[in-house]
C-alpha cells in the first residue's frame, strides 16, 4: 500500500512524474521557484499568479524530481522554504526537498488501530529517549514497551524546529519531520514497526502558535495572524478573521497529512485553550469532524486535547476521545510532595477530595472559581462523560520539564507513597499515561532545552531564570544562576535516558512493579471497560482516606480504598468483591477492622453473575 495526502499547497508529485508547486502569498507581487540542481546550478522559474493570493507552477522531469531541493523567492528579494515542506534536511532556513510520499510501501494494511478503552499511553521525546535520538533508535525499544504493557506511544512534536534540539513546541515547518531525528521514511518505518507489535502511535501537534525563529509567514502571508487576539507567544493565529478559511485549511490538512500519509493513530492537540477562535464551529470542532469523516471513518483514529480551561463540551461531541487531566495530576502531586506553590494552591484546601472527584467524575474544577486565576470560574460539568475521556498521569514532559531542575517524581516523593499513587492511576478506569523513563525511576532529569542562537538564545536563557525568580528557593542570585541554561548542549545531553541503569536492582524493581500493575490492568480491568460511563460514587474518610466505586461497562463493580496520608484512618469499610491488589500483605486485616494504614491502597473487583 502507498499513501500520500493531496493538499492545495506545497510540492505534490502528480501522476506521470510532474510536480505541482503551490504557495499562498497574498502580500507579495511575484514568486519564483528556485530549483537547485545536482551540479550546483540553479533553475529559476516564475510562478503563475492565481486568484486570492495563490501562486503555482507545474514542472516536468528533469527540472524537478524527488530529492530536488527548492526555495521560493519573493519579489526578487527573499528566499524562503516551503511552509508545507515535507522535508527540510538543512534546517528551517534552508531549502525544502521534494518528497515522493508514495515511494514508501506500507505493510500494515490489516492494521485498523485499537479501541480507546485499551489505551495505556507512553509519552516520549525522540531526542532524549535514546542516546542516538533518532526514529531508527526508538524502534529498537518497541518490544520493551510491549513487555511493559504499553498500547500507545505518544511522540512529542516532530515538526521541523530551529537548530539540532528542542522539545518540539517551537516548530515552524509543520509538515516536515525534523531532520535531527531522521528522514520521513524513517518515521514511517517506526510507525509501521509499532503497528506490527500492536502499538498505536499518537503525535503531538501544535496549532496555537509557530516557533520564534524561522517563521517567514509574516513576510508574505500576514493574514495567517490576528491583530485581534494574542497568545503567550505573540500574535494569535487567524482562525476567525478575514482570509481565515485558507489558514484553517492549512491546519486541517496538516492533521489529515499526519494521519493519512504517516498512518498515525491519533493526534494530541497542544494547548487548545490558547487557540483564539470565536467562529462556529471553531477550528477544534471543525478539525475533529473532518478527521472523523475522513480517516476516522475507516479505522480507529483518536484525537486528544490539552485544555487548561476544562471545556467538557468538546469531549461530549463524540469526535474527540480524551483530554489530559491536569486536575488529577495537581491534586496527586500536592499529596505526594506537599508543594502548594503556583497552580497547586488551588488544590491545597482538600487535595483528597479533588483527586476523588477526578477519579469519579473527570475534572476537579467543573465551574468552580480558581484562586490561582483570580477567582475566574474554571471548567464545565464532566460527571456525565465517560471516564475514558480523561487521561491521568503522575508525570508529563510539562510537569517535569517546567521545574527549574527537571526533577522526576521518583526524586520528589517517598517510594512507598509513589507506589500507592501509581497503583491508583494504573488500575483506575481512566486511561493512564507514563512519561518515558518513569517506569524504571530514571535518575536523569528532563529539563527545558533548545538550540537558539544570538540574541534570541540570551533572551530565552534570561527568561527561563526570571520565570523562577519569585520562588523562595531562588531568592539567592547564585541559586537563580544555577538553573540550567536551555541552550547549553550539556543540558540536552544530560536529559537522555540512561538505559544501562536497568542493570541496577533498584531500577529493575521499579520496572517490574509497573509491569505487574499494567498486567493486572490488561487482564482484570480492561475487558470490563467497554461502555463505561461517568459519575462514579466516592466517599471521604477523614482528611486523606478515600473510597471510590465504579460500575464498569458490563456491570462489574470496581472498588478502591486508599489512604493518602501519613496518619491511619478509621471508618466503616465495606469490602465488596475479591481482592485485586493490596499495597501490603496484611492490609486485608486492617481493612476488615475498619482501619486504613498510612499510604495504602486496596482494589476489589466483583464481576456480574450471569
Amino acid at each position: 500500500m502507498r499513501s500520500s495526502h493531496d493538499m492545495p499547497f506545497g510540492a505534490h508529485l502528480l501522476p506521470g512524474g510532474n510536480i505541482r508547486f503551490r504557495l499562498w502569498a497574498p502580500a507579495v507581487r511575484q514568486v519564483e521557484l528556485i530549483l537547485k540542481q545536482d551540479d550546483g546550478k540553479k533553475t529559476i522559474l516564475p510562478m503563475h499568479s492565481l486568484a486570492d493570493g495563490w501562486f503555482q507552477i507545474e514542472t516536468s522531469p528533469p527540472q524537478a524530481q524527488p530529492g530536488t531541493f527548492y526555495h521560493y523567492r519573493l519579489d526578487d528579494a527573499l528566499d524562503i522554504p516551503d511552509p508545507a515542506s515535507r522535508a527540510n534536511p538543512q534546517d528551517i532556513h534552508g531549502p525544502s526537498q521534494v518528497v515522493d510520499a508514495t515511494a514508501f510501501i506500507w505493510q500494515d494494511d490489516a492494521w485498523q488501530g485499537r479501541p480507546w478503552h485499551e489505551a495505556v499511553i507512553y509519552e516520549l521525546h525522540l531526542g532524549t529517549f535514546t542516546s542516538a535520538g533518532t526514529f531508527a533508535a526508538a524502534l529498537q525499544h518497541l518490544d520493551y514497551l510491549v513487555e511493559l504493557g504499553i498500547t500507545a506511544i505518544e511522540l512529542m512534536p516532530v515538526a521541523d524546529f530551529p537548530g539540532a534540539r528542542n522539545w518540539g513546541y517551537d516548530g515552524v515547518l509543520l509538515f516536515a519531520p525534523d531532520h535531527s531525528y531522521g528522514t520521513p521514511e524513517d518515521l514511517k518505518t517506526l510507525v509501521q514497526a509499532a503497528h506490527a507489535r500492536g502499538l498505536m502511535v499518537l503525535l503531538d501537534v501544535v496549532y496555537n502558535h509557530f516557533g520564534p525563529e524561522g517563521n517567514y509567514l509574516h513576510a508574505y502571508a500576514p493574514q495567517f495572524f490576528s491583530d485581534r487576539h494574542h497568545t503567550p507567544w505573540g500574535a494569535a493565529i487567524n482562525f476567525d478573521g478575514k482570509d481565515s478559511r485558507t489558514v484553517r485549511d492549512f491546519f486541517i490538512h496538516n492533521a489529515l497529512y499526519w494521519l493519512e500519509e504517516y498512518h498515525f493513530d491519533g493526534l494530541r492537540l497542544d494547548a487548545v485553550h490558547a487557540i483564539a477562535d470565536n467562529s462556529r464551529p471553531d477550528i477544534v470542532t471543525e478539525l475533529a469532524a473532518v478527521v472523523q469523516a475522513g480517516p476516522g471513518s475507516t479505522r480507529q483514529v483518536h484525537l486528544i486535547l490539552e485544555n487548561d480551561a476544562n471545556i467538557a463540551s468538546y469531549l461530549q461531541q463524540g469526535t474527540l476521545a480524551a483530554q489530559w487531566n491536569d486536575d488529577c495530576h495537581h491534586a496527586l502531586h500536592l499529596l505526594l510532595t506537599g508543594e502548594s506553590d503556583g497552580y497547586y494552591a488551588d488544590y491545597a484546601d482538600q487535595p483528597t477530595r479533588h483527586l476523588a472527584r477526578c477519579l469519579a467524575e473527570g475534572f476537579a474544577f467543573q465551574g468552580e472559581p480558581s484562586a490561582f486565576r483570580a477567582g475566574q470560574l474554571r471548567g464545565e460539568p464532566s460527571r456525565h462523560l465517560p471516564l475514558s475521556a480523561f487521561i491521568n498521569f503522575t508525570q508529563t514532559h510539562d510537569q517535569i520539564g517546567n521545574r527549574a531542575y527537571g526533577e522526576r517524581m521518583a526524586r520528589l516523593a517517598p517510594e512507598k507513597s509513589l507506589q500507592v499513587a501509581l497503583a491508583i492511576l494504573l488500575l483506575a478506569p481512566s486511561p493512564p499515561m507514563l512519561f518515558m523513563g518513569e517506569e524504571f525511576a530514571a535518575a536523569t532529569p528532563f529539563q527545558f532545552f533548545c538550540d537558539f542562537q544570538g540574541e534570541l538564545a540570551s533572551t530565552v536563557t534570561e527568561g527561563r531564570r526570571r520565570e523562577f525568580s519569585g520562588f523562595r528557593a531562588f531568592t539567592d542570585p547564585a541559586a537563580l544562576a544555577s538553573i540550567p541554561d536551555p541552550n547549553d548542549l550539556a543540558t540536552f545531553e544530560g536529559c537522555k535516558l540512561d538505559w544501562d541503569c536497568l542493570n541496577q536492582s533498584r531500577h529493575q524493581a521499579w520496572l517490574e512493579y509497573y509491569q505487574r500493575l499494567l498486567a493486572l490492568r490488561r487482564t482484570q480491568i480492561m475487558p470490563h471497560l467497554p461502555g463505561i460511563h461517568g459519575g462514579a460514587g466516592f466517599e471521604l474518610i477523614g482528611a486523606t482516606g478515600l473510597i471510590v466505586r465504579w460500575g464498569l461497562g458490563d456491570g462489574t463493580q470496581l472498588t478502591l480504598l486508599t489512604n493518602l496520608g501519613d496518619e491511619p484512618m478509621e471508618g466503616p469499610l465495606h469490602l465488596d468483591g475479591a481482592p485485586l491488589y493490596l499495597s501490603q500483605v496484611d492490609l486485608s486485616g486492617f481493612l476488615s477492622a475498619g482501619r486504613m494504614p498510612p499510604w495504602c491502597a486496596a482494589w476489589f473487583i466483583k464481576e456480574t453473575q450471569l
